[in-house]
């Protein structure tokens, strides 16, 4: 256990990650609360409103794309998470306050994810590339995974919390309750110790500065391979609202407890990949092509799940899959690239891994709305077996053309 969490020895990073956990956990209790009120309250159980919800909320990450890993590389990244978090703050506060007074309509959820997405696209490549600000490089696998573990410990626990206080008190008080918590990650922020830090090389103002992003990630056969199963299985495959919401209510008749109870089963098996990638000391292409193909025979488990609990634990072995293949791409992404390049290209993956639910997410709902939530679990299990085919075409072009230098070497 204690190389497991090695990373947190450090003074900077403990502090960071102990903000990180208390404002995960009321990002995970707003995305719950989110989602029951447009399915329950707002619309007739509408699997395409969430949907549009997923699209607009993360939709920000493909638009933005030109400034967010510029900005991401280019300003001081404390001072730069200090502003997105209270932008973000800000916005869970004025929704809270929509829903206490009885005012909030589908359309003001719409604006509220859009303005959120903006905020979080800004926001995400900066906060994940500040973690290599807080360790040194040989612990940075560690520490992003670790970081991965601190997000699915709040999926676990965020979900859950939010099932009982939206029974007991409402949704409202978990969109101000979240609003707080942003506050833990600015104070923490404000109490790293500057001297400790180790800021990478600031990129220079340039036009060019997202193309050369692309530029290098075309370069390299590794870091494609990698993207590309990214997209297929954040496009189709990371629609948890849909999927597990669409099931709570149509198919088990589920109330708000017992929906945000599946969202915390699949987390314990989020936390438990995080812990098994942070307990790696260095991902492997393998690993990561593994961890897509049970992604995908999980979906089809969950699929013909016949009860509440067994989906449940179908949704265990998901999140176990789900959360090694993120957060293994994470890691070799990060370590792979150029420091002067993490910026760009960690915005090109998130942008890929979470810019492409605008187009999944309406897919994966209308397939729930039109044929029924089990047939939009297929499409996730497709995306899971896609992207495990792309990594073993990259796999083996890779052993071909090590096999040709070894022919023609003298």
């Amino acid at each position: 256990m204690r190389r497991t969490l090695r990373s947190l020895a450090g003074r900077n990073f403990r502090i960071w990650a102990a903000g990180a956990i208390v404002s995960n956990i009321g990002t995970w209790m707003q995305r719950t609360a989110q989602d029951w009120i447009v399915l329950t309250q707002l619309t007739e159980h509408s699997a395409t409103a969430v949907g549009v919800v997923l699209a607009l909320q993360f939709g920000p990450q493909m638009l933005l794309l030109p400034l967010t890993g510029f900005a991401a590389d280019h300003f001081v990244r404390r001072k730069f998470l200090v502003y997105t978090q209270g932008a973000m703050g800000l916005l869970a506060l004025g929704l809270g306050l929509l829903t206490l007074f009885g005012l909030i309509q589908l359309w003001h959820v719409y604006a509220f994810a859009f303005l959120l997405g903006c905020a979080s696209a800004f926001d995400a490549p900066a906060r994940q590339t500040f973690v290599s600000e807080l360790v040194d490089e040989a612990h940075l696998s560690n520490a992003v995974a670790l970081n991965s573990t601190s997000f699915n410990l709040a999926r676990m626990i965020g979900p859950a919390i939010a099932g009982v206080l939206i029974a007991v008190i409402g949704s409202a008080a978990v969109f101000l309750i979240n609003a707080v918590s942003f506050l833990a990650v600015i104070v923490s922020l404000l109490m790293l110790r500057t001297a400790e830090l180790r800021p990478s090389k600031r990129a220079t103002r340039s036009r060019a500065g997202l193309i050369e992003g692309f530029r290098y990630v075309w370069q390299r056969p590794d870091l494609k391979a990698l993207l590309w199963m990214l997209f297929f299985v954040g496009t189709f495959g990371l629609n948890f609202q849909i999927y597990i919401s669409t099931m709570a209510v149509s198919i088990f008749h589920a109330g708000a407890d017992a929906f945000g109870l599946l969202t915390s089963m699949m987390a314990v098996g989020s936390v438990t990949g995080a812990l098994f990638a942070a307990a790696r000391e260095k991902p492997r292409i393998e690993l990561v092509i593994g961890a897509a193909a049970v992604f995908g025979a999980g979906f089809v488990l969950a699929a013909l799940m016949p009860s509440y609990w067994l989906f449940g634990l179908a949704l265990a072995l998901v999140g176990v899959a789900a959360q090694t293949f993120t957060t293994s791409v994470n890691s070799t992404v990060q370590i792979a690239t150029e420091p002067d390049m993490r910026g760009r290209v960690m915005a090109i993956l998130l942008a890929i891994a979470l810019g492409g639910t605008p187009i999944g997410a309406p897919i994966v709902g209308w397939v729930a709305d039109r044929f029924g939530p089990r047939w939009a679990l297929a499409v996730g299990a497709l995306s899971g077996l896609v992207a495990a085919a792309i990594g073993i075409r990259y796999l083996l072009g890779q052993r071909r053309t090590a096999a040709s230098l070894r022919d023609v070497r003298p």
